[in-house]
């Protein structure tokens, strides 16, 4: 009988990262990442299109914005004005990202609700462009990302 291999087996034969995944009361899942070799956490949204940074965090990762504006939609039906900082050196455990775009916007309202939840505040949002970059594969049951 052939023995079955775990995914973590699997996932580690095909050279992909394994990074802590940190669940919190609210049912999100934290991570910790740097941003032009600053830590900092950040929710982990596979709904979020863009990897967000807040804005007060702006000089915290060193960013450059650029002049530019483009509006994103969140969930609901407000557009959110966001400003662009391009190739920042994204890195989550070892799994590096050299040339990521980042869109800054007011992380307030989320960071309120998190702070009324007794929880405490990230600096941004990793989202699917970055998920997607690393051929991401995220372990629900071991609370693990595996990213390649």
């Amino acid at each position: 009988m052939k023995k079955s291999t775990s995914l973590k087996e699997f996932l580690n034969q095909k050279d992909f990262y394994k990074i802590k995944l940190h669940l919190i009361s609210s049912n999100h899942y934290k991570i910790v990442a740097k941003i032009n070799n600053t830590k900092g956490w950040f929710v982990l949204d596979t709904g979020a299109s863009t990897t967000f940074v807040a804005q007060t965090a702006i000089e915290k990762f060193r960013l450059d914005i650029e002049p530019q504006k483009i509006k994103a939609h969140g969930a609901g039906p407000d557009e959110i004005e966001t400003n662009i900082s391009k190739n920042n050196k994204l890195s989550i455990g070892q799994w590096v990202f050299e040339t990521c775009n980042i869109a800054c916007i007011d992380l307030n309202p989320i960071n309120r609700a998190f702070k009324s939840a007794d929880l405490a505040e990230v600096d941004g949002i990793i989202g699917a462009d970055v998920l997607k970059k690393g051929n991401a594969v995220i372990d629900y049951d071991k609370n693990y990302l595996y990213l390649k």
